[in-house]
């Protein structure tokens, strides 16, 4: 049995901060860009881009954002159980099994999967949709070859699901293939061009959904024509930019996009220890100490989000100095040269991600040094780990 007493709390050993005015703002260039007729949904899948999906929500909810975006129907209940109330709509694959409790909590589906159609058959059948309405939204295929129908597909799929009582086809959405990764912007129009016209053929079957949307950040932030009904911000909302060539239109196109970090990295000094020239460090011994080096030991590792691959070439931040990795990322520890930092100490501050106005170590800086995007250094921060809520 643990024994600990209600005024006891545990100290964590690495953690990640929220800054919820640096979210507030990035929130409110995209409510400016969008304006009053459309709707900006906050996407908070992989756990809110490694920012903690709850600790988001509920800033955002308070912001006035209406709705949210989430990989599965688990990540929907997540949400529904810690108090946000605002639509939810599952834009990942939902087993047939888990679609009447999805239905009970007033979550949205992507609609596109034959399995997911029979399902709500079945529900409509036995009943369980009189009370409550089973919102869908059709996924048009444009281009990206993933989720979605087209055409014909579409169509009867489309046909059929409207048939079923109880169900409400409330959107109709796509997905841009290559939009971030160019300064060119052909396909992503030829994609646009799809999408209304598969609307438009929909329309013509009499099935007009009430929301359109196509939007993600990258288009959010370049192309208004891109708009329609609502706006569905990822990465943006979290500080970062989509890509270097996402950035580079921007500044060509003079869009009014600043955005401000939403997440620093932190940990603590667990050791200071001085070793002499030469010694090697880690395991294989794959780091060496090219003087006599003060080494701070840190407890954090690859278990814990930080890419192992930054062994030997990534740096962190203590007393606003620049400490590089020293020998190989351990799965919960790590070591960093200190001898250039002033007078450091165990329980000394150490920044893994963000930074101050002297320095600042970004995901896209971690993310080209391991050869990945910013997206994947901080998705992958341990869920497990605290986010905390600052200022």
């Amino acid at each position: 049995m643990i024994s600990q007493k209600s005024n006891q709390k545990v100290i964590p050993k690495t953690w990640v901060e929220i800054s919820k005015t640096a979210l507030s703002s990035n929130l409110d260039v995209f409510k400016r860009l969008a304006g009053k007729s459309t709707q900006v949904m906050a996407v908070v899948k992989a756990n809110a881009y490694g920012h903690g999906s709850v600790e988001v929500a509920r800033l955002a909810e308070k912001q006035g954002i209406k709705w949210f975006g989430v990989d599965s129907v688990q990540d929907g209940l997540a949400l529904r159980k810690n108090g946000v109330k605002s639509h939810i709509l599952v834009m990942g694959y939902t087993p047939p099994q888990n679609v009447e409790i999805a239905i009970d909590n007033g979550l949205s589906l992507v609609a596109y999967d034959p399995a997911l159609l029979n399902e709500l058959v079945k529900l409509s059948h036995r009943g369980k949709l009189k009370s409550k309405t089973a919102n869908m939204h059709l996924k048009i295929e444009t281009g990206t070859a993933r989720q979605g129908l087209a055409g014909k597909d579409l169509y009867r799929y489309a046909e059929k699901l409207s048939r079923v009582q109880g169900v409400k086809i409330q959107g109709c959405y796509t997905h841009f293939a290559n939009i971030e990764d160019t300064t060119e912007h052909t396909f992503a129009d030829e994609q646009l061009r799809r999408f209304n016209q598969e609307c438009d053929a929909l329309e013509n079957r009499c099935i007009v959904p009430e929301i359109r949307h196509a939007a993600c950040s990258a288009a959010a932030m370049l192309f208004n024509k891109t708009y329609f009904d609502m706006i569905r911000l990822g990465i943006a909302m979290y500080g970062l930019w989509p890509s270097k060539e996402t950035k580079a239109v921007a500044l060509r196109l003079k869009r009014p996009v600043e955005l401000k970090s939403v997440l620093t990295w932190k940990t603590t000094v667990a050791q200071v220890k001085r070793i002499p020239r030469g010694t090697g460090v880690g395991y294989g011994l794959s780091g060496h100490a090219t003087r006599t080096t003060l080494l701070a030991v840190l407890p954090v590792g690859y278990w814990d989000g930080y890419d192992r691959g930054l062994s030997n070439v990534g740096h962190v931040l203590i007393r606003n100095t620049r400490c590089k990795i020293l020998g190989r990322i351990c799965m919960n520890m790590m070591m960093v040269d200190v001898t250039d930092a002033r007078n450091v100490r165990a329980g000394d501050q150490v920044i893994l991600l963000g930074g101050n106005k002297r320095d600042f170590i970004s995901a896209d800086e971690l993310a080209g040094k391991v050869g990945t995007i910013n997206y994947e250094i901080v998705t992958r921060i341990n869920p497990l780990l605290p986010r905390v809520v600052v200022k």
